[in-house]
């Protein structure tokens, strides 16, 4: 098969459409209608086999994921999405993995009204780059740099959950049969939190996904916003799993720096706790975990006080 042939049969003549698509696939460019009173959100991830997953992964999973990661992005912002791109490098043209990842993909982007509008293939080293589009009313957007003194600081999901997956497949734990499922579910199909961000335009001041670890996440809202937080480090949500297969001071310190969670952390002033807490009843599970703080510096403490000095470095690609 060649370039062409690829895209025709793989790609172009997916059926899912939007009206708000005036030209896509086909044409050396996409043409997309914005609604009125609407801002374009855009965000852009790469996918590098054997670093942002194993070799071994099936190719359904990293259809999934690669737009996962980007829905995940949009939630963050409160944003709905509405146009991916996609950019893929092949070290070969296999029809059946061709299959399964646009299965993996699709299926994705048909849950969330996304349409595939336009890409790139080539031959190399197996990487794949989405960029995706979202929607917003004018100035709702939800961003890192919005946090307030006295804010209550939340994260949804439980954390660490995909960083214990990636440690399982690595070999270096060893995870019972009955506790495989939730760390493999979080690190290769994330959820993203996409109907609870578009609900906390109007309640959160700020917001971003968790995708290089909590502490390290939580810092670009605390730099951006010129904050600090004080967190309770027992009060971060822990799965089943990770409560039952590590140690307490292991448990804390995946939480706090492992990446591919992409959960939510957002802040919110202390008056719509009842509203979040009613949010968390409709869509997932949101837990209070600290505090906005006047100056500068991320506090990591017990709930007797006492200062936590285990590792907070989160995923870093250089």
């Amino acid at each position: 098969m060649n370039e062409f042939t690829i895209i025709k049969r793989f790609f172009a003549n997916h059926l899912a459409s939007r009206t708000d698509v005036a030209i896509s696939i086909g044409d050396d460019a996409a043409i997309v209608t914005v609604p009125t009173q609407h801002q374009l959100v855009i965000t852009t991830d790469t996918l590098v086999n054997g670093i942002h997953f194993p070799e071994d992964t099936t190719p359904y999973d990293i259809g999934y994921k690669s737009l996962a990661v980007n829905l995940s992005d949009l939630a963050a912002m409160g944003a709905t999405p509405a146009w991916a791109t996609l950019a893929l490098t092949l070290p070969t043209a296999e029809q059946l993995w061709l299959s399964e990842f646009c299965r993996g993909f699709f299926e994705l982007a048909d849950y969330h009204a996304v349409q595939l509008i336009g890409g790139d293939l080539t031959h190399g080293p197996l990487t794949i780059t989405v960029q995706l589009h979202g929607l917003i009313p004018c100035n709702q957007a939800l961003l890192r740099s919005g946090a307030k003194t006295g804010d209550s600081i939340y994260v949804t999901g439980t954390l660490g959950d995909a960083g214990l997956g990636l440690c399982f497949l690595q070999k270096q734990i060893l995870l019972p049969p009955q506790h495989q499922t939730k760390p493999l579910q979080q690190f290769y199909h994330p959820e993203p939190r996409l109907p609870l961000g578009e609900k906390l335009r109007h309640i959160a001041h700020a917001a971003i996904d968790i995708s290089d670890g909590f502490a390290a996440d939580l810092m670009h809202i605390l730099e951006r916003s010129q904050k600090g937080a004080i967190i309770n480090v027992d009060n971060l949500p822990l799965s089943a799993a990770m409560l039952a297969t590590l140690s307490a001071d292991h448990a804390i310190s995946l939480a706090l720096t492992a990446g591919e969670d992409f959960e939510l952390c957002f802040t919110a002033p202390a008056e719509k706790h009842a509203q979040i807490m009613h949010l968390a009843t409709q869509h997932c599970p949101i837990t209070q975990v600290g505090i906005v703080t006047e100056q500068a510096g991320l506090i990591l403490q017990y709930r007797d006080g006492s200062k936590y000095h285990g590792k907070t470095q989160g995923y870093q690609h250089f």
